[in-house]
């Protein structure tokens, strides 16, 4: 039942974003500021785990949308839109860094802050994240970056492959080398 509402929600999103993507091409602008608003806070939370402060992601995800939108004439509907803006956002993430180890896993968008949580929630989310995020900083940079993309962007291995260059069985054999090594930690620090 679960795989099969998540495969009628993709289905539904991946038309939703072809409509938009092709109503953007024609000329209506509004379209692609609804696909900015649907994948910000992607962006935003990708742009995060590289560079830890609000305003160099601001001007990432800027950078990001900017590619994305002179490009889009390029985007051609073989994969969901995400994973192909996902793509541009971790190669522009990547040049932006020259591959100085700056990677931080799991600032994803669960993690920014919910006007809807409660001061309790917010403090349990922060201090969780917190305890994990450190015992991702342990781990390889590629086997986070894959751990993140997989359960928290959730994204295939397919799609993971698309947008790190990574060959699909590597991407498998590094999420599973990844929860190895986390579940050891987190049970060596007394959290599971």
């Amino acid at each position: 039942m679960i795989n099969q509402r998540t495969d009628i929600e993709h289905i539904a999103a991946y038309k939703r974003d072809s409509e938009l993507v092709k109503t953007t091409l024609e000329g209506d602008s509004k379209s692609f500021a609804r696909l900015m608003t649907l994948y910000k806070k992607r962006v935003m939370a990708l742009g995060m785990s590289f560079f830890k402060n609000t305003t160099d992601t601001e001007d990432f995800v800027q950078e990001v949308f900017l590619k994305a939108y002179t490009k889009l004439d390029t985007f051609r509907g073989e994969s969901m839109f995400s994973t192909w803006l996902t793509r541009i956002a971790y190669n522009t993430a990547i040049n932006s860094i020259n591959r100085r180890n700056e990677y931080v896993p799991l600032a994803d968008e669960s993690l920014l802050e919910d006007p809807a949580d409660t001061p309790e929630e917010a403090q349990i989310r922060r201090i969780t994240a917190e305890v994990i995020r450190e015992s991702v900083k342990e781990l390889p940079e590629q086997y986070g970056i894959c751990l993140d993309m997989y359960f928290f962007y959730d994204l295939s291995h397919a799609e993971i492959s698309k947008i790190t260059g990574l060959p699909v069985n590597t991407i498998k054999s590094h999420i599973f080398r990844a929860k190895q090594i986390l579940r050891d930690k987190l049970v060596e620090r007394g959290f599971a």
